[in-house]
């Protein structure tokens, strides 16, 4: 039995197309509005949604994404909330892939054995950890695949051939390729140096490589999908948002079309590329 990340994936392949991973902080600017965002997220084109688990130190997020993390805070979303808003989306949507990016402390707080557990029964499909090193796979990693949850790996421009398959050995679902070096939303990707790295990277891998870090716009995202299985974007839907805040921060009647706008542009920008697989 395929997981619902293979399932999709299987499904932009049949497409001809990458797929569109977006990223939203849940609990931003409040747990009702995201809730009813990421409900929205795939009819606007969204193939698999990250849903970031707000933290008070989000060592690898750009401003942006750090801002929209304390909003969240601010607004009482904690880990329960966001497990919550998984249920609540699963009511509407068995298909979809949802996958928790965040921290390690947040899990280890909430407890790893509860967690899984919780996760897997909200509906999760798989979880991004920046800050667990593959050195740490017996924290979370190997027991997250026990459980039947995807444990996907950051790749980075900086990761060399020597070092990708110990970053590949537990890594399941995708592999993310960080197309820049630093912090989420602060730079924009070399085009020409994608395709040599994802290339680069499915050397040592059969799992779909998916491109982060940078992207904005659907012309970026077309450029992105000719040498990638999927585009990522998150800083530039969290700016999108924030562009429509009123001054405390509250959603105005703008705020989820404005993010849902930019995802169908970004959507259309995937497709405008062909790729045979």
């Amino acid at each position: 039995m395929s997981t619902r990340i293979e399932a999709r994936f299987a499904k932009c392949r049949s497409e001809n197309r990458a797929a569109l991973v977006t990223y939203v902080m849940a609990g931003d600017p409040d747990y009702a509005t995201a809730l009813d965002l990421v409900k929205q997220l795939p009819a606007a084109g969204s193939d698999i949604i990250e849903l970031g688990m707000p933290f008070t130190d989000p060592m690898a997020d750009g401003p942006a994404i750090q801002a929209a993390g304390l909003r969240a805070l601010a607004n009482g979303q904690n880990t329960i909330k966001t497990l919550q808003m998984v249920r609540e989306f699963r009511k509407t949507d068995a298909d979809t892939p949802i996958i928790l990016m965040g921290y390690y402390n947040l899990i280890y707080v909430y407890g790893v054995e509860r967690f899984l557990a919780d996760a897997k029964e909200a509906g999760i499909d798989g979880m991004i950890i920046v800050d667990l090193p593959p050195e740490e796979d017996e924290e979370l990693c190997i027991p997250a695949l026990k459980a039947g949850l995807s444990f996907i790996r950051l790749a980075t421009p900086t990761t060399d051939d020597a070092r990708l398959p110990t970053v590949l050995t537990n890594t399941s679902g995708f592999v993310y390729y960080v197309s820049i070096t630093g912090i989420t939303g602060t730079a924009t990707p070399d085009f020409s140096k994608v395709a040599t790295a994802v290339g680069r990277i499915k050397q040592h891998t059969d799992l779909p490589v998916v491109v982060g870090f940078g992207v904005k716009t659907g012309e970026q995202a077309t450029e992105i999908a000719k040498g990638a299985d999927g585009v990522v974007i998150g800083s530039g839907l969290i700016n999108a948002l924030k562009g429509t805040l009123d001054a405390n921060d509250k959603p105005t009647n703008g705020s989820i079309p404005a993010v849902l706008d930019l995802v169908k542009e970004l959507a259309a920008g995937v497709r405008k590329t062909t790729k045979s697989f």
